[in-house]
């Protein structure tokens, strides 16, 4: 078939290339000049199925009043403005924040999650690709010893669904991973999962990218999407708008036999005019990248979540990746400043000689969250539209997974793991 994928990032670019690789042919839209220059561009760097446990968990409502108010707090909600959809979206959220949905939201998420990894790790092999990758597995830390608590029980629900995780003392935290020495007194244990991995999504999204347009995928970039048109058989065609060589705008259409949007945080509007929602709302994440030194003893080489400051760190390379926090504000792109420099705080505290945080690059984007913190990942209402967003902050532990699925769905194929945990209503 023809089809148009809508969005390059992580998500959008490795679905191409699956879906090229079945011999579609294939074309992608994004507004900007090249593939993963949004919410791919500097995200936390993990692939961390050992972060799964949703967001909505019976204690995150307590944690939420405790932080109204804290502009230093690792969730903002902006509750007392003009918001109609993050009221919705937040009342979704609520009723998710149960026991039951909570495990039921976990099993789902390690499912997708796994698939990912593993479907990752074939296509490192295969294609070669080079991202900074390291398998060194995922360290969590803790100093509340409550928070310790309650996620060494979110472990067990993790491991009853296949994914081991082993518990740590502070000594063996430290023995582990030797660039926490001066965090060590503030510790009261640890997680650490052994099969995660970390690396660029940014560099994996241009090198996918690359490996799509070699077997034949059309990159339209500098392309905006401006509506979607109709017809009584499904989506008709995308009306965009390009910049002609004189940097006057142009208005251009493209037409396919089947669309797929993956376009993150900025999906729901695109199918405003469709006749379905998607409760999928923008919560801002920043992060720091730190040149490191040459030899650098004291940065870390095993990922890193910081679970009290709701931060995770990544090696990437010569250089350490330092993200978290989410803010609930619309769809503003701004980055604050203040909030920036928290994340860079947060990361010098913990690290404080691994490198010149003067020369740390800040940076904010969108994550497309989910009141329940699963993708959709299905064929919409309208019969030749597919979804593949919503993924929040694990698109890029979920992305290559994700895209494989979204493929098999398309070809109408039995798909590896059970989606009905991903379709629009659920």
């Amino acid at each position: 078939m023809d089809i148009v994928v809508l969005g390059a990032g992580v998500t959008g670019a490795t679905s191409a290339w699956f879906l090229a690789r079945d011999g579609h042919r294939v074309t992608v839209i994004d507004r900007q000049p090249a593939a993963g220059m949004e919410t791919s561009f500097a995200n936390g760097g993990q692939i961390s199925v050992s972060h799964a446990t949703p967001w909505a968990t019976p204690q995150t409502p307590l944690k939420a009043l405790k932080w109204l108010g804290r502009d230093d707090a690792p969730l903002i909600f902006r509750w007392f403005r003009r918001d109609p959809a993050l009221w919705v979206w937040g009342l979704r959220f609520l009723a998710n924040c149960t026991p039951s949905a909570c495990a039921h939201n976990t099993r789902h998420t390690v499912a997708l999650a796994m698939h990912s990894r593993t479907v990752l790790q074939g296509l490192r092999q295969e294609l070669g690709l080079s991202y900074d990758a390291l398998t060194r597995g995922i360290l969590h830390i803790f100093r509340d010893p409550r928070e310790y608590e309650a996620q060494c029980r979110s472990a067990e629900i993790m491991g009853r669904s296949g994914l081991p995780q082993d518990i740590l003392t502070p000594a063996a935290v430290v023995a582990l991973e030797p660039a926490l020495a001066s965090a060590a007194p503030q510790l009261v244990g640890g997680l650490y999962s052994a099969d995660d991995e970390s690396g660029d999504a940014h560099k994996f999204t241009q090198a996918i990218a690359r490996q799509a347009a070699a077997i034949g995928v059309d990159f339209q970039y500098g392309t905006s999407v401006q509506c979607l048109e109709t017809s009584k058989s499904g989506i008709a065609g995308v009306v965009c708008e390009q910049m002609d060589p004189a940097g006057q705008p142009v208005s251009r259409r493209f037409q396919a036999d089947a669309y797929v949007l993956c376009m993150g945080s900025f999906s729901p509007k695109i199918v405003r005019s469709l006749g379905f929602t998607l409760p999928i709302y923008p919560a801002k994440g920043y992060s720091m990248t730190l040149p490191l030194a040459d030899n650098q003893p004291n940065a870390p080489t095993i990922s890193i979540t910081d679970d009290e400051h709701k931060m995770v760190y990544s090696r990437l390379g010569n250089r350490l990746r330092g993200a978290g926090t989410a803010e609930l504000a619309g769809w503003d792109q701004q980055l604050r400043q203040k909030r920036a420099e928290q994340i860079r705080a947060n990361a010098e505290a913990l690290f404080p000689k691994a490198g010149d945080y003067r020369q740390a690059t800040l940076w904010c984007g969108l994550r497309p969250k989910t009141p329940d913190s699963l993708p959709y990942l299905c064929q919409s209402p309208v019969a030749n539209l597919y979804l593949n967003t919503g993924h929040g902050t694990l698109g890029w532990t979920m992305a290559a997974g994700s895209a494989q699925i979204l493929a098999d769905l398309v070809a109408g194929r039995a798909t590896a793991i059970d989606t009905t945990g991903y379709r629009l209503r659920r």
